[in-house]
């Protein structure tokens, strides 16, 4: 039993009903038409004349040969062509004069049956079936064609009617077959084309995958270069701030009090090693010093003492909350701001007085800053980036890199308050 082809590795590839279909079309009118000859060589002396004898000797090479021709044919041959048009009435008339000559011809002539709706136009499917029922009527009445008695037409007419039922259902396959043949290629169209449009698609993809590489490289850069201006304020800026300061009290009181001269320069170069290590750390983007070996509370407890050794004025520091550990960019971000604002008050607010709190709150944070100094007025300031730093305005995009926010509370005459709220992250080393 053929299961099927066999491929390289050995193994049996199942023969598809399409591929069993197109081996009967291509090898079974030969079997039709030999088992036809078979038949009709066994009882031809019972039913055949001579006559009948020798026209159907000379019909079936004739009926081979056709076969034979269309075997080459049918490879270049399409549907409705001269060439299978041609094949199919000349074999319909051979297949009518042999089952003229003798009824079991039949077999053979059933063919048309099946090749009607494959090879003829549509319009005339129905005369190729039609005819293909009168022969095969004829054939089965009994008495061959034409009929010879009363009851012999009408068993033709009776067979022909069944056949003429038949041939609507094989026409009524054939149309259906034609409108699935349709569907199946308007949907090969279809698919064309949507797979025309999606390589459009994927290329005008790249070309915007490209672009959008080529902005977020250059918005990398812009935002590692405000980074980098950020951090050379709050660190370099600062420290050349301060160094400036300790010198020009250096000058002050060289001639006066010496031992009060080289504390001041002390500072000067303690600043100067702080802000040389916080400019390395800076191009590293690593966290700042003070927090590498304290936690936010403990580096914001060392820079509150020491900015009130620099500016001789009284800083207070409070935390209130459960202490946590925090992320080190949350921290990281807290006491820039934290050395910013003081910063502010020790070169603008003139304060006497100076109190910092951080707040551990339910998944926040809370930074506050607060002086009794000069204050001012908030809406008379510059924009941010001008006027020799950033000041609030750094403090606010550091806040906003991790989704926090500053406020500022200030009047002339009655102190500022900042305050920084930003999400507890929970981290930290």
């Amino acid at each position: 039993m053929d299961t099927g082809e066999k491929t390289g590795t050995g193994r049996a590839v199942p023969t598809t009903a399409a591929q069993w279909w197109e081996r009967f079309l291509r090898y079974g009118p030969y079997v039709l038409l030999g088992l036809s000859t078979a038949v009709t060589a066994v009882i031809a002396d019972a039913i055949m004349s001579r006559p009948e004898v020798y026209a159907t000797a000379g019909l079936v090479p004739a009926a081979l040969a056709l076969q034979l021709w269309w075997g080459r044919a049918a490879r270049t041959a399409e549907a409705g062509s001269r060439a299978a048009i041609g094949y199919f009435c000349a074999r319909t008339v051979l297949a009518f004069a042999l089952t003229w000559c003798n009824p079991f011809f039949s077999v053979f002539a059933v063919l048309g049956y099946f090749d009607a709706g494959r090879l003829l136009p549509k319009p005339a499917v129905r005369a190729g079936l039609w005819t293909t029922a009168v022969i095969l009527a004829g054939a089965q009445c009994g008495s061959g064609l034409p009929p010879a008695t009363v009851m012999n037409w009408l068993a033709f007419g009776i067979l022909l009617a069944v056949h003429v039922t038949v041939t609507m259902v094989f026409a009524q396959i054939a149309d259906r077959e034609a409108d699935h043949l349709r569907s199946q290629t308007d949907t090969i169209s279809a698919l064309e084309t949507a797979n025309a449009r999606l390589e459009q698609a994927l290329a005008e993809n790249a070309a915007l995958h490209a672009q959008l590489l080529v902005q977020a490289r250059e918005a990398g850069v812009a935002d590692e270069r405000r980074r980098l201006a950020a951090e050379i304020h709050d660190t370099l800026a600062q420290g050349l701030a301060g160094i400036i300061a300790q010198l020009q009290a250096v000058t002050s009181v060289a001639d006066s009090d010496p031992g009060l001269a080289r504390q001041h320069l002390d500072r000067a170069a303690t600043l100067a090693r702080d802000s040389l290590g916080e400019a390395r750390r800076s191009v590293h983007d690593l966290v700042p010093g003070a927090l590498e070996h304290d936690d936010l509370p403990g580096a914001l407890k060392k820079t509150v003492s020491a900015w009130t050794e620099r500016h001789g004025v009284r800083a207070d520091f409070t935390v209130t909350g459960t202490v946590e550990r925090v992320h080190d960019e949350t921290a990281a971000t807290l006491l820039r701001i934290a050395e910013e604002a003081l910063a502010n008050v020790g070169r603008h607010a003139s304060a006497s007085r100076v109190g910092l709190t951080l707040s551990f709150m339910d998944g926040e944070l809370c930074l506050d800053v607060r002086d009794d100094g000069r204050g001012f007025d908030p809406a008379a300031l510059p924009p941010s980036g001008r006027a020799g730093g950033f000041g609030l305005g750094g403090m606010r995009a550091r806040a906003e890199r991790v989704a926090g926010t500053v406020e500022v509370e200030a009047e002339p005459g009655r102190g500022t308050a900042v305050r920084a709220l930003v999400p507890l992250v929970r981290g930290g080393r």
